[in-house]
C-alpha cells in the first residue's frame, strides 16, 4: 500500500516534470494556438475530475444525510472556492499573457510571481490527491485504490501542458533553457508536499472526507474558472481552446469511471 501510495502522489509531480522538460528540445516560444489548446484540455480535465472524483463521492459519503446530502458538498466547495480567492489576494503572483500582477504590491522578479501563480493552482490539485488517498488508507470511505489512481493519473495528464505552459515563456523571457525547466518543475512541488501533508493529517481528515473532498473541488474550479478559462479564450476568437476543453473533461470522465 505504501509505495502505491507514493508512486500515486509524485504522479502529478512527474507530469508536470515531463512538461517543463518540452523547453529542453523545443522552441523559446510556444505557438499561441498551441497554448490555448493545452489550457483548455487542463481545464477540461480539473473541471471532470472535480465532478466525478470529488464532488460525487463528497455526496456518497454523506447519504446519511438523506435529501440533504448535498450539504457538506456545498459547504466544502465554498470553502475551497473562497481559500482560492483569499490566496489570490495575499500572494503576489503573474499569470501567462498579463502585464498586471495580481495580490499585494512586491518586489519579487516577474520569473517568480510567474512560478507562484502555478503553484497557487497546483496546491489544491495535492490537497485533492492527498485527500482521495488518505481516504483509501483509512478503507472505511468507499474510496478504492484504482479510483485513487484514476484522480493522481488525471492530474498528471493536465500538468504535462501545464508543465510546458510555465517554462517555455520562462524561456522566452530570456531565462536559459536549464532554469526554466527547473522553474516549472519546481512549480509542481507543492503538489506532492500538500498531497503528503493531507494524508499525515488523515487522522482529523477522514471524519470530515466529505467537506474535504469538495473543498478541493471548489479551489480546482476557481483556477479554472478565474485564470484558464480566460487564457484559452484571450485575444482573437478561436475554437480549439472549447474542443481540447472537452476532449479532456472526456478523458478525465473516462479514465474515473472506467478505473474507479
Amino acid at each position: 500500500m505504501q509505495i502505491k501510495v507514493f508512486q500515486g502522489i509524485l504522479l502529478p509531480f512527474l507530469g508536470t516534470t515531463l512538461g517543463s522538460a518540452c523547453v529542453l528540445f523545443m522552441k523559446s516560444r510556444m505557438n499561441p494556438m498551441l497554448q490555448r489548446a493545452l489550457t483548455g484540455f487542463a481545464a477540461g480535465v480539473m473541471v471532470a475530475a472535480s465532478v466525478w472524483s470529488l464532488l460525487i463521492p463528497a455526496m456518497e459519503q454523506s447519504q446519511a444525510y438523506g435529501r440533504w446530502a448535498f450539504v457538506p458538498a456545498a459547504v466544502g466547495f465554498w470553502l475551497g472556492i473562497l481559500f482560492l480567492l483569499a490566496l489570490d489576494c495575499a500572494v503576489p503572483h503573474l499569470h501567462m499573457n498579463s502585464s498586471k500582477v495580481e495580490g499585494p504590491k512586491s518586489r519579487l522578479h516577474k520569473t517568480t510571481m510567474l512560478v507562484l501563480a502555478v503553484a497557487l493552482h497546483n496546491l489544491p490539485e495535492g490537497m485533492a490527491v492527498g485527500v482521495v488517498y488518505a481516504g483509501w488508507i483509512s478503507g472505511d470511505a468507499g474510496i478504492n485504490a484504482m479510483g485513487a489512481l484514476a484522480l493522481s493519473l488525471g492530474i498528471a495528464i493536465q500538468n504535462f501542458p501545464e508543465g510546458a505552459i510555465i517554462s517555455m515563456p520562462l524561456r522566452a523571457e530570456g531565462v536559459s533553457r536549464g532554469k526554466s525547466f527547473l522553474y516549472g518543475a519546481l512549480s509542481g512541488a507543492v503538489e506532492p508536499l500538500g498531497a503528503v501533508l493531507t494524508i499525515l493529517a488523515a487522522g482529523f481528515v477522514i471524519p470530515l472526507l466529505p467537506y474535504l473532498l469538495s473543498f478541493a473541488a471548489g479551489a480546482m474550479v476557481y483556477v479554472v474558472v478565474e485564470e484558464l478559462i480566460p487564457e484559452m479564450s484571450a485575444g482573437k476568437h478561436f475554437n480549439v481552446g472549447t474542443i481540447l476543453f472537452a476532449a479532456g473533461f472526456t478523458v478525465m470522465m473516462a479514465l474515473d469511471v472506467a478505473l474507479g
